[in-house]
């Protein structure tokens, strides 16, 4: 769904930041669209990092054809921002626990590893 408006509207398919209720529009001109489907993909969209980065730095909405229309307000671009140091934040967290998960397994071989030549050396004895 979200590659079709892509390929139908401008807004889209530059990822400029749309008009409020930008979903009536889509629904008036392609009347067929499941509701829910559409509703799915303008979450995608919206949600994306290119569309929240074009967000934070927006001074003006765009209809479907890429016409600009109402100003973007001061609260959208800072929840834009918001957005995306949450974003930042969590992907920073995973990657410092996969280092963290991973210099734990190096340090449990090291020590085994350290163990058996421990073991080894009394063993012979």
């Amino acid at each position: 769904m979200l590659k079709h408006l892509q390929q139908q509207f401008v807004a889209f398919r530059n990822c400029l930041p749309l008009a409020i209720g930008i979903d009536k529009q889509v629904l008036a001109r392609l009347p067929g669209l499941n509701r829910k489907t559409m509703r799915a993909a303008l979450g995608i969209h919206t949600g994306s990092m290119r569309y929240l980065r074009a967000m934070e730095k927006a001074t003006v909405r765009y209809d479907l054809d890429g016409n600009p229309g109402a100003e973007v307000t001061d609260t959208h671009r800072l929840h834009a921002k918001e957005l995306l140091q949450e974003r930042f934040k969590k992907e920073a967290d995973r990657k410092k626990a996969e280092r963290d998960a991973a210099a734990q397994v190096e340090a449990d071989r090291k020590r085994q590893e350290k163990l058996q030549q421990l073991a080894s050396k009394f063993a012979k004895r």
